[in-house]
C-alpha cells in the first residue's frame, strides 16, 4: 500500500519501503596511502542512515509492531506505560495500554491515545498497517476491545480522530500477527482458523469497507507471521511457520494470487525445515525475508528475491535469528541477534549484534553497527522496523525487547536518521618500532566507527599541530587491520613522539596518547633473524595500555589484546629495548585480527616465564576470538606440572610432551614445528629438540585465528586446570614453514643481543 502523504510503501507490520541502486562493500586490510588523500565521507555509501540514536520516549514492555505516515509513528505491543528518554523505569510514566503514537521527528508522544484490552489473558498488538491514503490505521493482535469498543483481534482506527471505526468489525478467532492493506482489501495472517464464521487457516482477506470476508483463500497448516503485497498489487507474499499452502508443499515462504489466494510460486525445500519467515519487505525490484531458525544447522539470515521471477538473488548465512527488515536507499536494514557471520567472511561467533545493513544486491555486511541488548521477553532485541519522513528528514524507527541502545539505557523504542552524523571514530591505538637503523615505524590499529568503514588518519610529530602524514584505511569492528608509516626524517639517537587522530570526514577523534621512540643506530640481531627466517606474524608486545599487538613481520598480521593484560613487562626475554606482556591465567589473551587458512606446514615460536601450577594454553589456532574456541589445535600448552605439550588434530589428538618442567620462573624459548614426512612434529625448548613424532604430518585443515595466552583445551591429554596461561610471554612468531634445528638454536643463541 502507499502512505498517501509520504509516498512510501508500507505493509506486513507497517514498514515503509524505498527504492535505490546499491554499491558493494569494500573489504580487506588496506596499507597506508600516500599523504594527502581527500577525507572520508561521514557515511560509507550506500549507507544513508547514521548509527547515532536519537532521543525517543520509551515503553515499559515489548514493541511488536509499527507503522508510519505523515510524520507520525504508531507503535503497538505488550506494554502499559510510556516514559521520557533517559528516564529509569517507574519515572515520569504515563498510561499507554499496548499502543502509542509519536512525532517521528521528535520522538515525543502525540495526543492519540488508544487502549487495547482483553477480558482474560494478556492483550497485545502484533500488527499495524495504514491505508494507502493514511486515513485508517489497521491493528491486529490479541485483544477484545479498543477504548472499550468491542472487537475481535482486528480493528480499524480513524487516524484523524484517533477513534475505532464502528463500521469495520469481523470475528477473527485467534491472534493476528501480520497485516497488509490496499485501497479496498485488508490481508491478515496469524494463528486463526476462522474469520467471519468461515474457515480461513492462518491467512485471509477482508474488505476495507465493512470488513466483509473475501474469497481469497490461502490456507496454511502452521502459523502465519508475514504478509506483504508485491508493488504491482498482483500477488501477496506470505511468510511463517507453515509447510503447506492450500495443500501444496511450500515451507515458510509462498507467493499467491492477490485475488484468489492460489499459489503463484511455491518454495519446497528452499528454507530449512526448522527455520521460519518472520518478516517480509519489498522495494521496486525485489522482496526480502527475515528468517529465524531453531536448532543446529538452521537458516537465520536474510534472503533477497527478485520480483521478476520470484527467484533468489542472494542469501546470507549469519547465525542469530532475524526478526525485522526494512529497505531505504538501496540498503536492507535488519534487526536480529546475529552472533556468527563467519560463513560469509564476517565476524566469528561472539556476543550478539542486533542491527545490521546490507546492499540490496550484495549480502556483504555494510559498516553500520548501532546496537541494542537482548532485553526482556525471549530475549532477542529488535522485533520491528518502520520508516518515516518529516520535513526533509528521514527516520528509521526500531522497536522490540531491548532495554539499551548503543550501551545506554533505552527501552522498547529507538530511532535513527539520515543525519547529522555526530559520532566520532575510536581513538587509534599506536605503537612505534625501530627495527631498522635510521627510521621509526609508526604502526597503528585501524579504528572503528559505527557508520563509516573508510576512515582518515592524521599523524602528528613532536607536538606539532600540523599532520606530518595522512592515510586512509577500511575497518569494521571484527577486522581492524594494522597500518604502518615509516618516518625517515630522523637521525640515529634522536627521540621523537607521535600522536594520531581518526576522522570519518565530519567527526574526528581526540588525539591518541603520545608515543615516543629513540632512533636505532644498529640493527637488533634477534628480530632481524626472526624476520629473515620468514616469520609472517611477529608480536614483540611493546605496546602500552591498548588493545593492539603490532606485527613486526611486515605482513600486517596484527593482534587484539583482550581484557587488559600487564603491558611493558621487564626484563624482557631478549636483550634490547623491547618489553614483554603478562597474562593473569583467567581471562587475558591475544588473538590475530585476521582469520588465517590452516597452515599445512608451520612453526610457532615464543618465550615464556612462569611459576604457575595450573598450566594453560600458551599459543594455538582456534576458530573463535571473543570466547573459547570450539575447534582448537596447532597449539602448545603447559600442564599443571610445568611440562610442555605440543598437539595437533590429525585423525585424532596427536601430542608430544617434554620430560622436563619449565615453570621455574625463568625465561624459556619454546618452538613447535610441523613439517612433511620425516620431520612431522617437533618441540624445542631453549634451543634443543626435546621431543618429536616424525610420523604426524597433518593437522585440522579449517581456517582459524592465532591465539596467545589462552583458549579451549577440552579433552586434550593431561589437560591443565586452566585454559589460560599465568605468566609472561614475549617475542611470539609464526612461520609458514618448519624451522630447522639449526635455525631454532640460532634464535636462542641471539637472546643476549
Amino acid at each position: 500500500m502507499m502512505n498517501g502523504s509520504t509516498g512510501q510503501r508500507t505493509g506486513g507490520r507497517g514498514r515503509v519501503r524505498a527504492v535505490s541502486a546499491a554499491l558493494g562493500l569494500l573489504a580487506g586490510a588496506l596499507t597506508a596511502t600516500a599523504a594527502g588523500p581527500s577525507p572520508a565521507a561521514a557515511l560509507t555509501p550506500p549507507v544513508a542512515i547514521t548509527a547515532d540514536d536519537l532521543t525517543t520516549w520509551q515503553t515499559n514492555g515489548i514493541v511488536w509492531s509499527m507503522a508510519a505516515d505523515d510524520g507520525v509513528v504508531y507503535a503497538g505491543g505488550t506494554f502499559s506505560t510510556l516514559r521520557p528518554p533517559t528516564a529509569a523505569p517507574g519515572t515520569g510514566e504515563q498510561p499507554a495500554v499496548n499502543f502509542a503514537a509519536f512525532d517521528a521527528a521528535t520522538g515525543v508522544p502525540t495526543d492519540c491515545s488508544l487502549s487495547f484490552t482483553i477480558s482474560s489473558g494478556t492483550a497485545t498488538v502484533r500488527a499495524l498497517a495504514l491505508s494507502p491514503d493514511g486515513e485508517t490505521l489497521y491493528a491486529g493482535g490479541q485483544f477484545g476491545a479498543v477504548n472499550g469498543v468491542g472487537v475481535s483481534n482486528i480493528a480499524a482506527i480513524d487516524t484523524a480522530t484517533c477513534t475505532p471505526r464502528d463500521d469495520f468489525k469481523i470475528s477473527v478467532t485467534a491472534t493476528v500477527r501480520a497485516l497488509a492493506v490496499t485501497a479496498d482489501t485488508v490481508y491478515l495472517g496469524g494463528d486463526f482458523n476462522s474469520v467471519g464464521g468461515q474457515t480461513r487457516n492462518k491467512f485471509a482477506a477482508v474488505t476495507t469497507a465493512g470488513a466483509s470476508l473475501l474469497p481469497f483463500t490461502a490456507n496454511a497448516d502452521e502459523v502465519a507471521r508475514a504478509v506483504e503485497l508485491t508493488p504491482d498489487g498482483q500477488n501477496v507474499l506470505l511468510g511463517g511457520d507453515f509447510f503447506r499452502i492450500n495443500g501444496t508443499t511450500t515451507h515458510a515462504l509462498a507467493v499467491v494470487d492477490a485475488t484468489t489466494g492460489q499459489l503463484t510460486k511455491s518454495y519446497p525445500g528452499f528454507i530449512h525445515n526448522n527455520s521460519t519467515v518472520q518478516d517480509i519487505t519489498t522495494d521496486a525490484t525485489g522482496f526480502y525475508t527475515a528468517n529465524e531458525g531453531t536448532g543446529g544447522g538452521v537458516f537465520d539470515g536474510r534472503i533477497a528475491m527478485d520480483l521478476s521471477d520470484f527467484q533468489q538473488r542472494w542469501r546470507d548465512t549469519c547465525l542469530g535469528a532475524t526478526q525485522a527488515v526494512a529497505v531505504h536507499s538501496g540498503v536492507l536494514y535488519s534487526g536480529s541477534h546475529a552472533h556468527d557471520c563467519s560463513s560469509m567472511g564476517a565476524f566469528p561467533d561472539q556476543p550478539r549484534k542486533h542491527l545490521l545493513a546490507q546492499a540490496v544486491d550484495d549480502p556483504k555486511l555494510l559498516p553500520w553497527f548501532p546496537d541494542t541488548n537482548d532485553g526482556i521477553g525471549e530475549p532477542v532485541g529488535p522485533r520491528v522496523m518502520t520508516q518515516a519522513s518529516s520535513g526533509d528528514r528521514h527516520y528509521l524507527w526500531v522497536g522490540g525487547e531491548f532495554t539499551t541502545v548503543n550501551s545506554k539505557p533505552q527501552q522498547g523504542l529507538t530511532r535513527f536518521a539520515d543525519g547529522p552524523d555526530t559520532g566520532a571514530p575510536w581513538v587509534p591505538n599506536v605503537s612505534l618500532s625501530t627495527l631498522t637503523p635510521g627510521q621509526i615505524d609508526v604502526n597503528w590499529q585501524t579504528s572503528f566507527d559505527t557508520d563509516d568503514g573508510e576512515l582518515t588518519y592524521r599523524i602528528y610529530k613532536d607536538g606539532s599541530n600540523t599532520p606530518i602524514h595522512t592515510a586512509t584505511g577500511h575497518s569494521v569492528f571484527w577486522d581492524r587491520p594494522q597500518l604502518t608509516w615509516t618516518d625517515t626524517d630522523v637521525a640515529p639517537g634522536e627521540t621523537h613522539s607521535y600522536r594520531m587522530t581518526a576522522s570519518d570526514g565530519t567527526n574526528t577523534s581526540t588525539r591518541s596518547p603520545a608515543r615516543s621512540a629513540t632512533v636505532a643506530s644498529t640493527t637488533e640481531a634477534y628480530p632481524a633473524r626472526v624476520r629473515a627466517d620468514g616469520a609472517t606474524l611477529y608480536w614483540r608486545y611493546d605496546e602500552g595500555t591498548s588493545t593492539f599487538a603490532h606485527d613486526s613481520s611486515g605482513e600486517l598480521n596484527n593482534g587484539f589484546l583482550r581484557n587488559a593484560p600487564a603491558y611493558r613487562q621487564t626484563p624482557a626475554a631478549v636483550a634490547g629495548p623491547s618489553t614483554a606482556i603478562g597474562f593473569n591465567g583467567s581471562n587475558e589473551y591475544a588473538y590475530s585480527n585476521r582469520q588465517h587458512p590452516a597452515p599445512p606446514r608451520f612453526s610457532v615460536e615464543t618465550w615464556i616465564k612462569t611459576t604457575t601450577t595450573r598450566g594453560g594454553k600458551i599459543i594455538g589456532f582456534g576458530n573463535l576470538t571473543q570466547q573459547n574456541s570450539t575447534r582448537h589445535d596447532k597449539h602448545v600448552y603447559m600442564r599443571n606440572d610445568g611440562r610442555l605439550t605440543f598437539g595437533v588434530q590429525s585423525g585424532g589428538m596427536r601430542t608430544v610432551t617434554t620430560s622436563g618442567a619449565y615453570n621455574d620462573g625463568q625465561w624459556h624459548h619454546v618452538v613447535a614445528t610441523q613439517g612433511p614426512w620425516g620431520q612431522g612434529m617437533a618441540l624445542y625448548v631453549d634451543g634443543q629438540l626435546r621431543t618429536s613424532n616424525t610420523l604426524v604430518t597433518g593437522n585440522d585443515n579449517r581456517p582459524g585465528y592465532w591465539r596467545i595466552g589462552g583458549d579451549n583445551l577440552a579433552n586434550w591429554p593431561s589437560r591443565p586446570t586452566s585454559n589460560f596461561f599465568a605468566g609472561q610471554i614475549d617475542e611470539t612468531a609464526v612461520y609458514p614453514t618448519a624451522l630447522t634445528a639449526s635455525q631454532v638454536s640460532a634464535h636462542y643463541a641471539l637472546r643476549n643481543g
